[in-house]
């Protein structure tokens, strides 16, 4: 079983709250590199976000600013 069959299995059933949590940890990010990766940390939120499904919403993410 590979890392990410891992991760998986203890995301579901916890995807929103997987979801803000990865919300939070770019806005981290952003803050602490002064928004010089923005678009690096928006791509890699949208692949998690596209990995857990997109929950019922748009899968719009909007901007992380």
């Amino acid at each position: 079983m590979s890392m990410l069959d891992k991760l998986k299995g203890l995301v579901k059933g916890h995807e929103d709250t997987t979801r803000k949590g990865v919300d939070k940890g770019g806005d981290a990010v952003d803050r602490k590199t002064g928004d010089k990766h923005t678009d690096q940390v928006d791509s890699g939120q949208q692949k998690i976000d596209d990995q857990l499904g997109n929950g019922g919403d748009s899968g719009e993410r909007p901007p992380q600013h």
